[in-house]
């Protein structure tokens, strides 16, 4: 079995034309490439006519024609009848003397081949039984075809050879055995049709149409330069309509009855598939069925012409006209009747190339893979280049498909990937905001902790010395409020020392296990809450226990309470809640006052940043905080809103401490946490 027809990987844009197109389905795609497998082809071509990337590549016979041409032997050149519609404009004779000047020692024409077949099939009918039925074998994907995917009808298949191996059973009787034989036609499944084991030394090489305008072209040899020269013998006759639709009847003198329906026919990828399941289900009664994979052979994919069809068949048409006017019929008849002992008999047998079917579960799982769990979802736009969904899902359980063929899997698939990345993005961009903000403030904790350390003794003699002063004058004098005012000030210096120093401090956390509830209790009862401010808590906690150091935390939870009451300066609520998850504790804390303006939520967590009076605030709250629930390895979030127009919806503070007992539970403990099954397998 030769590889006829190959993907160029390069070129394979993976559109699924050539899926959708082949009636054999032997086109597998994998890992983003459609690769025809050899096995399953027929050698129809449609794949290789669809693609207009001109990935498809049919295995090229012009080297070995040259070679053969070269070698010194006789070499003849057999040319099927529907030679007029790839040279529409061309005198036959012209064809003749150009094909001969490529070095071809006779140049026949396949029509005489064609006449013999019509001959066998025109025996076939008037001695066949009643109930013989037979389907006529002269194309060679079809017969592939009944082979590989309708085994059951290979019984079926006439015991005729096509006219190209009886063309060549000709050459062979009247001009010797030892003739090579090239045959020039329309058809890719010749190729292979001349390797079939029942076919061994009958035609040694096949060139399409496309392939001798090549070698015509290579070798500089075009009509005008060539002078005119008739064919070799045999002359044909009818067998010149073969590659026309139904030609076959009217070369065998076989009428195409519509009434009665003995013979039938059918052309093109889907008519022929369907003509051949129908006579295999029994729905025909017919006698003899023409099957032909192309609209005829004037449409084969090796045609070098890009005619339309009826021009094709018009001047297959009037060269019929031409030769049967023209005919010797005394001649022909004398050598119909010298070859009358000439066998034309062959034989075929099944390869069956069937694939099992899915089961009814396996074949739903497949559909549900692709997002298809109920008939609705099915939508059967052949974009995957099968009709139906189902079809696709049964290629997929084949081997021959991929789940990323189907068009709304796809979308549905890269909406989900843009969703994602966009979540992830926006994660990045949090992480690296984060970061910025880690290294910022690690940059000024250094710069802090130096400032406070220069600045802290100086602090301290100014605070001693005014106090001193201050012990020697009258308590109603003007140098005693000077020197007061010095001493508060100083005294002030040395709490915002404290506070840099404590920012700045790289103090390792206390860790041990804590109630988290009666920490924040317990911190609650420590803090002074004005009148006009309600604070209430709740706790949604299923184990309260967390490893933590409780004096830090109860510093978070003060500075968060303080900043939320001094938001509020005409009073409000404070909303303490707590919860759980197997990982985290959470403690959120929630003001009711005017918001923080988005023009400095980036600022929040910046040591001495403080929007608050002189004299009002460090700067350090926030950023004392920060640092502690960082050494804890947890996160703080906030949001707030402070537009004109909607009104101050307040500010929550979220906190988030990892619990690190999780690292000693299963994932169904988790799983069992979660759900509420269980309060703490820890």
């Amino acid at each position: 079995m030769i590889e006829l027809i190959s993907t160029i990987k390069e070129r394979c844009r993976v559109c699924y034309t050539c899926v959708r197109d082949c009636p054999a389905k032997a086109i597998r795609i994998s890992g983003g490439q459609a690769e025809v497998i050899t096995s399953r082809c027929i050698g129809c071509g449609n794949c290789v006519k669809v693609c207009r990337q001109g990935a498809k590549q049919v295995i090229n016979s012009i080297g070995e024609v040259k070679t053969l041409l070269q070698s010194g032997e006789k070499v003849a050149a057999i040319i099927a009848p529907s030679f007029p519609a790839a040279f529409p404009d061309t005198d036959y004779r012209i064809v003749a003397g150009m094909v001969k000047k490529l070095g071809f020692n006779l140049v026949c024409e396949v029509a005489f081949g064609a006449d013999l077949v019509a001959r066998e099939y025109r025996k076939w009918m008037d001695n066949a039984a009643d109930g013989d039925r037979i389907i006529a074998t002269t194309c060679p994907a079809m017969v592939h075809y009944v082979e590989k995917y309708h085994p059951s009808l290979v019984s079926y298949l006439a015991p005729i050879v096509s006219p190209m191996i009886a063309q060549a059973r000709v050459i062979h009787k009247l001009y010797g055995a030892d003739f090579k034989v090239v045959f020039i036609g329309p058809c890719f499944a010749k190729k292979s049709e001349a390797h079939w084991e029942q076919n061994e030394n009958e035609v040694d090489s096949v060139l399409t149409s496309t392939e001798l305008y090549e070698m015509l072209a290579e070798a500089g040899i075009n009509s005008n330069t060539i002078m005119p020269a008739e064919f070799d013998g045999p002359e044909p006759s009818m067998g010149v309509l073969f590659p026309i639709n139904r030609g076959i009847f009217q070369a065998a003198d076989i009428s195409y009855d519509l009434i009665s329906g003995q013979v039938i026919a059918a052309e093109g990828k889907t008519k022929f598939i369907q003509l051949l399941k129908e006579f295999e289900s029994g729905a025909l009664d017919s006698r003899l069925l023409e099957v032909l994979c192309c609209d005829g052979c004037i449409m084969g994919p090796g045609m070098s012409s890009e005619l339309p069809y009826y021009t094709r068949r018009k001047a297959v048409s009037n060269y019929a006209q031409l030769r049967l006017k023209n005919i010797d019929k005394k001649k022909y008849e004398k050598t119909m009747a010298k070859l009358h002992d000439l066998k034309l008999d062959t034989n075929f047998e099944s390869s069956d190339m069937r694939l099992p079917l899915p089961s009814k579960e396996d074949l739903e799982k497949i559909l549900a893979r692709m997002g298809k769990f109920g008939p609705e979802d099915e939508l059967d736009c052949g974009a995957c280049g099968y009709e139906t969904c189902r079809e696709h899902a049964i290629a997929i359980h084949k081997g021959l498909a991929e789940s990323e063929m189907c068009l709304p899997y796809t979308i549905d698939r890269l909406k989900k990937s843009l969703v994602d990345l966009n979540n992830s993005n926006k994660q990045l961009e949090s992480t690296q905001q984060a970061l910025i903000s880690a290294e910022k403030l690690a940059g000024m904790g250094q710069l802090s902790a130096g400032i406070a350390h220069e600045i802290n003794n100086p602090l301290g003699v100014i605070l001693l010395y005014s106090k001193m002063m201050m012990e020697e004058c009258p308590a109603d004098s003007e140098k005693y409020s000077d020197l007061k005012m010095i001493a508060e000030q100083a005294d002030r210096c040395k709490t915002i020392v404290a506070g840099l120093l404590n920012f700045a401090r790289e103090n390792k956390v206390n860790m041990r296990r804590v109630d988290f509830c009666e920490l924040i209790n317990h911190g609650m009862n420590a803090i002074i809450i004005p009148d006009n401010v309600l604070i209430t808590t709740e706790h949604h906690v299923n184990d309260p226990m967390v490893d933590l150091d409780y004096d830090q935390m109860i510093q978070v939870l003060t500075n968060l309470i303080k900043n939320a009451i001094e938001a509020m300066p005409e009073g409000g609520n404070i909303q303490v809640t707590t919860s759980d998850n197997p990982a985290e504790v959470f403690l959120k804390i929630r003001d009711a006052g005017g918001g923080i303006p988005e023009s400095i939520q980036k600022k929040i967590f910046e040591p001495l940043f403080t929007t608050k009076q002189v004299g009002k605030g460090t700067g350090l709250g926030l950023a004392v905080t920060y640092g502690i629930i960082k050494m804890h390895r947890g996160q703080i979030d906030f949001s707030s809103n402070c537009d004109p127009e909607k009104g101050p919806t307040g500010t929550e503070f979220v906190v988030r401490i990892p619990r690190n007992a999780s690292r000693f539970m299963t994932n169904n403990q988790i799983k069992k946490y979660a759900s509420g099954e269980i309060k703490n397998e820890s």
